[in-house]
């Protein structure tokens, strides 16, 4: 596991003001491909004409991406892009599917982790390396979307998936926004119950939204940064101590979420923060436009659950570069589809991307304007744990091992639900 260097913190910093920054499965690919060669080619060239089909699942980002389209069409007579938006666990079970033929996602974007591979085994991408785009990234951003010695996909976006924090219910409460450990997180949400409001809003019954809460109670309590990864090998178990501890840390947040919490779906918890009914949203960055878009007037931060003892944690957070970009090597329209992702990846676009979603970019060279991104800033120079949910290659594995979680909040306790997933475990090995 790695996290966001000094280097790359101040290179995204650089883009606020605050520092100064320069910028292998084979399988099918476009016809640019040399006779001979091997792994993935990179996509054909032509005309920028037709239509271009761009798949993801950020549905709160329709608007932000219409209005690029606009922009794009506008350089290229003759093309048109639609998007085609599926919820994000639609989406992790059922894009490879939907893309494999071509006739939607010429351009596309995937999750980390498991989706990237599975779309990399299945020879859906195209090879980026030597692309217009790429050149303009912070080099030390493009990881997830590497395969061996080729760049699949394009990692647009920069998150943080902590808790977003309503700072002026923390300061009604008295509350520490920044909990040096275990004990003193738990003292914090004592103190906002105690003001009358629910200190986590959890969406529980969303795998998607609801999992990453694991990114952060996971960081500390793991004896190696490749938990995860070593799980689905057999190497740890759920039943090891350190496993059963974090599960049962995730027992003493019962008290603290709201009711039904394993049953709460994501729209509904992110109306409870964002009508200041709840303290905290345990979701993540990328849902800052989302509760602003709802009416979320306070002021917000991020909230580490800082699962140590003693505040001597290797990590003061965590973060993911994700919304990996890439070009279909079914598509029939590669050269438009390569333009797309060229044009998003321009330090304009990308910027407008940004202030306009509340999300950094991986992007260099950036212009942040919005306010929120402004007061995040910080967090990308802290010593934060890249995202441990995205290292499981297998999706079942991980609503597994992620499902324990919920089954403790749910009251099993941490001795069951760590048996039960560990069985699912095995049964995958």
């Amino acid at each position: 596991m790695s996290q966001i260097s000094r280097r790359q913190a101040m290179a995204l910093l650089g883009a606020l003001g605050l520092g100064a920054s320069a910028a292998a499965c084979a399988g099918p690919g476009g016809s640019t491909k040399p006779a001979g060669a091997s792994g993935p080619a990179a996509p054909s060239a032509g005309a920028v004409t037709g239509k271009v089909s761009f798949a993801h699942w950020r549905g709160e980002d329709k608007a932000v991406f219409d209005e690029l389209i606009k922009r794009f069409a506008a350089k290229h007579d003759g093309v048109e892009v639609a998007q085609d938006i599926s919820t994000s666990n639609d989406y992790n079970a059922q894009a490879l599917q939907k893309l494999r033929g071509g006739s939607i996602g010429d351009a596309f974007a995937t999750f980390r982790g498991a989706q990237f591979k599975n779309f990399t085994e299945a020879g859906i991408y195209t090879e980026l390396k030597d692309s217009q785009a790429v050149k303009n990234y912070q080099k030390g951003l493009l990881s997830a979307g590497q395969n061996g010695d080729s760049q699949l996909g394009l990692p647009y976006q920069v998150v943080f998936p902590m808790p977003m924090a309503n700072l002026d219910l923390f300061d009604k409460a008295g509350a520490e926004i920044a909990p040096k450990n275990w004990d003193a997180f738990l003292a914090m949400c004592e103190k906002l119950a105690s003001a009358g409001v629910i200190p986590i809003s959890w969406p529980g019954g969303d795998v998607g939204n609801g999992g990453q809460l694991f990114n952060c109670m996971i960081a500390n309590n793991a004896p190696v940064d490749d938990m995860c990864a070593q799980i689905e090998q057999g190497k740890l178990k759920c039943t090891d101590d350190w496993f059963i501890k974090m599960l049962n840390q995730y027992k003493d947040l019962k008290p603290f979420v709201q009711p039904n919490a394993t049953g709460t779906a994501v729209e509904p918890a992110q109306n409870l923060f964002s009508q200041g009914k709840a303290a905290m949203l345990a979701t993540g960055s990328y849902h800052l436009a989302a509760v602003r878009g709802l009416g979320a007037k306070f002021p917000i931060d991020l909230v580490f659950p800082n699962t140590t003892s003693d505040g001597k944690g290797k990590y003061e957070g965590a973060y993911n570069a994700t919304f990996i970009l890439g070009v279909n090597s079914a598509s029939k329209n590669q050269a438009a589809a390569a333009a797309w992702i060229d044009f998003l990846s321009e330090p304009e676009n990308a910027g407008y991307y940004a202030n306009q979603t509340a999300q950094h970019v991986s992007v260099d060279k950036v212009e942040y304007t919005n306010p929120d991104l402004k007061r995040l800033s910080p967090w990308l120079q802290k010593k934060t744990a890249l995202a441990a949910r995205f290292q499981f290659n297998n999706l079942d594995v991980r609503n597994a091992v992620e499902a324990s979680a919920t089954a403790v909040i749910s009251g099993t306790s941490p001795e069951q639900a760590a048996a039960a997933a560990q069985k699912i475990v095995d049964e995958r090995l």
